[in-house]
């Protein structure tokens, strides 16, 4: 396939890549382009070891090293392969601790013909921090970044960081400092934690758990309870239910559930020492919950290379916009469809919420996706699509809410087998709300064929009549529109919504 053929592609960006050299793994990411809402066109990750034995020799570990310049090597060409116009080299703290670091970062730069920038650990907070702000919506909490060798911390309001801090208490550097020994570790990290005065202001707040060892046991967390919804960006889970699992992480006392199966052999040994970093955060902030983030310092370094006005931009609507540039019939129609249901949701009594209205909007944009598929499977493949689709700025009700709301709008206003799973996640009001929108999108879209220029001459209005709660104002210029199908979609809203409707014509 040559360039000009892949239409699946955004126009008007050309693809990055980010290196990330940690102390356990060394990662490439090269994504789509440098945008408000970047999309992975390709990640690879090779669990190194280089920060293995630095907490007692002071040097990284030699075998750790030559494979980590060994995969440099191949990320390098992967980069080069992929036409990145612009490739960011980032080092964290096995690099910058080691006595070997400078010798190490003199080869790899010689590799890959590339300035790596070795970043403090501080700005490993901020860019941690920025990954947060860049993949949540106007978080407020405490974000801690758990890599192999340190953990960071950094206070977030909205866009606002303090200054970080970073503590040598990453999942490796914690087994080894401690021997092994679970109580040890629990100990060392105790007093690090415990030192750390700022963790007091997360008190009722968000804690945001960023870095690989984190995200493995919000991983196993999902399998062992069989989570529908294998989505880490956002997995929230309340003190309580965070607080027992990381104490039967610690204690072994699940430790034989299949579900451990899907942890790679090379995380599974230090799962217990990260549930333990973060069993101390949590007692020592004592947060409202515990939300996982798949943003880090690879997407907060993107998003701070972002202008002003770009930083703004909402990225769970951009990539919804996105998605309807590259799939839909018409992307003019769905924003469209985004502006007009909001007007129409007064009549039927529905207030929103600022995030509510973020995710009509969403729902609205990605309401056409799934045109290509069979009829008969247009509804399921816009479920999976939305479900299963890398959105940040989200939360998993809130993903539950679109997805269902768009197969709603293709298989009626009921529940199913297939609706079941999303539905148990969703709450009731959300998807009391997917309801209303999907028959919403039911009724407008047999008038607009999937087209735009008609949806904004379209209206509800009071009814006059004492017969009917509601009517559907249409121009007389679309009378030839009028048809059976067209009035039975409108009866399964009123039979919905408990409202008397009918169209009329003027």
């Amino acid at each position: 396939m040559t360039r000009s053929e892949a239409q699946g592609r955004l126009p008007g960006i050309a693809p990055v890549s980010v290196i990330d050299i940690g102390s356990n793994s060394i990662r490439l990411v090269i994504y789509e382009g440098l945008s408000r809402a970047p999309t992975v066109l390709f990640n690879e990750k090779v669990l190194c070891g280089l920060g293995k034995g630095l907490a007692t020799t002071g040097r990284m570990d030699e075998d750790g090293v030559q494979r980590a310049l060994a995969s440099l090597r191949r990320f390098g060409a992967l980069s080069r392969q992929a036409q990145a116009t612009a490739m960011f080299v980032l080092a964290t703290a096995a690099a910058r601790e080691a006595s070997n670091g400078p010798d190490f970062i003199a080869k790899a730069e010689s590799i890959l013909d590339h300035k790596i920038e070795v970043l403090t650990g501080e700005e490993e907070a901020y860019y941690s921090a920025l990954g947060v702000i860049s993949g949540f919506h106007e978080p407020d909490g405490i974000a801690g970044d758990l890599g192999g060798g340190s953990l960071e911390l950094v206070d977030i309001s909205g866009t606002s960081i303090s200054q970080g801090m970073t503590l040598p208490l990453g999942g490796l550097r914690l087994s080894e400092t401690a021997g092994g020994s679970l109580p040890k570790a629990r100990a060392l990290a105790r007093k690090h934690i415990g030192a750390a005065s700022m963790l007091e202001k997360g008190a009722g707040r968000t804690f945001y758990a960023v870095g690989g060892t984190w995200r493995n046991i919000a991983k196993l967390h999902m399998e062992i309870g069989k989570y529908p919804l294998h989505m880490m960006q956002g997995y929230e889970l309340s003190v309580e239910e965070i607080t027992r699992f990381l104490d039967e992480i610690i204690s072994g006392a699940n430790a034989r559930d299949p579900a451990w199966a899907t942890i790679s052999k090379s995380r599974r040994a230090l799962l217990p020492f990260g549930a333990i970093a973060l069993r101390e955060v949590v007692e020592a902030m004592k947060p409202r919950s515990v939300s996982f983030s798949a943003q880090g310092v690879r997407e907060g370094y993107l998003y701070s290379l972002l202008s002003e006005e770009e930083r703004t931009v909402d990225p769970l609507l951009a990539a919804a916009d996105e998605l309807a540039i590259l799939r839909a019939r018409s992307p003019e129609h769905a924003r469209e469809l985004a502006d007009w249901t909001g007007r129409m949701m007064p009549f039927f009594d529905a207030a929103e919420t600022g995030e509510e209205v973020r995710y009509r909007r969403a729902a609205c944009l990605l309401a056409d996706i799934s045109w290509r598929a069979h009829p008969d499977y247009r509804g399921l493949q816009a479920l999976n699509v939305i479900a299963h689709s890398s959105f940040v700025g989200i939360t998993h009700p809130g993903r539950a809410f679109i997805a269902l709301t768009n197969y709603y709008r293709f298989e009626g206003l009921y529940d199913d087998g297939r609706t079941g799973p999303l539905a148990a996640i969703a709450t009731d009001r959300l998807l009391e709300r997917a309801k209303l929108l999907g028959g919403l999108l039911r009724v407008v879209y047999l008038f607009s064929a999937s087209m735009p220029g008609i949806v904004h001459n379209l209206t509800f209005a009071r009814a006059a009549r004492p017969d009917l709660d509601l009517e559907f104002l249409v121009p007389s210029a679309y009378r030839d529109f009028a048809g059976e199908r067209l009035e039975g979609r409108l009866q399964q809203l009123s039979k919905l919504t408990g409202k008397r409707l009918a169209f009329r014509f003027q």
